[in-house]
């Protein structure tokens, strides 16, 4: 696939030898890719990223993979508390409202599949930038297509699984099982429950349902997070 560069000044050394495992999606809350473009590569906002995919599906690359992109911030995945170190940052031009078009989506799943396959990345480590960070950011957001993602082998999504009561202590259950999937971030349980619907059930509001407690107990069954660090 063809990729421009323009080069981000926003980057250093990935820390104590790591490797990436993770890939983390954002959307950048701007109007254009251009204006993304000149933000990411100002060295005064100190944030940038790998990748920014524009509407129009065209990538470019601000750092190279082998590098430490500042698109992350505080947050944690599992036992990663630097997820830069550990992370591979793509962003998507859109600003959070608008439904993501199919040359954007197209060019993402071909960029995703190659880094995935260069860094041995399985889909369970495909995230949201909400997921490592509940009580701050909600980016990629609700418009995102993540099942889609899963059904070609790029991200994961609940398998189905029978109607069941809620048990006795039922936001206790979720936590258990949310942090046993990867919502490790030091926040409060509503704020983890908010990143999960954000992703997995956008639209749900309201107190925790079955159905929130039925999908994370099958994606902690099926991908628990992988705890250890990854090194060169």
């Amino acid at each position: 696939m063809g990729i421009l560069t323009h080069p981000s000044p926003n980057f250093g050394e990935r820390r104590d030898g790591a490797r990436p495992d993770l890939i983390v999606l954002h959307y950048t809350a701007m109007n254009s890719a251009d204006a993304a473009l000149d933000r990411l590569c100002d060295p005064a906002s100190e944030v940038s990223a790998h990748y920014l995919i524009a509407e129009n599906g065209t990538l470019c690359q601000l750092v190279r993979e082998k590098n430490r992109a500042w698109h992350a911030g505080a947050g944690a995945w599992g036992a990663v508390g630097d997820v830069n170190s550990r992370s591979i940052g793509i962003e998507l031009a859109n600003d959070g409202d608008t439904p993501f078009p199919e040359p954007q989506m197209a060019a993402l799943e071909r960029l995703l599949a190659g880094a995935m396959a260069r860094w041995a990345i399985p889909p369970e480590r495909v995230i949201a930038h909400s997921d490592m960070a509940p009580s701050r950011k909600i980016d990629p957001g609700a418009r995102f297509d993540w099942r889609r993602l899963a059904l070609q082998g790029l991200s994961v999504w609940p398998a189905h699984l029978s109607r069941s009561s809620l048990p006795d202590t039922p936001n206790d259950a979720f936590l258990t099982a949310a942090r046993r999937f990867g919502y490790t971030a030091d926040c409060g349980g509503d704020a983890i429950l908010a990143a999960f619907r954000l992703r997995f059930r956008p639209g749900a509001t309201g107190p925790l349902e079955g159905a929130d407690l039925r999908a994370i107990q099958a994606l902690a069954q099926r991908f628990p997070v992988d705890q250890g660090p990854r090194t060169a």
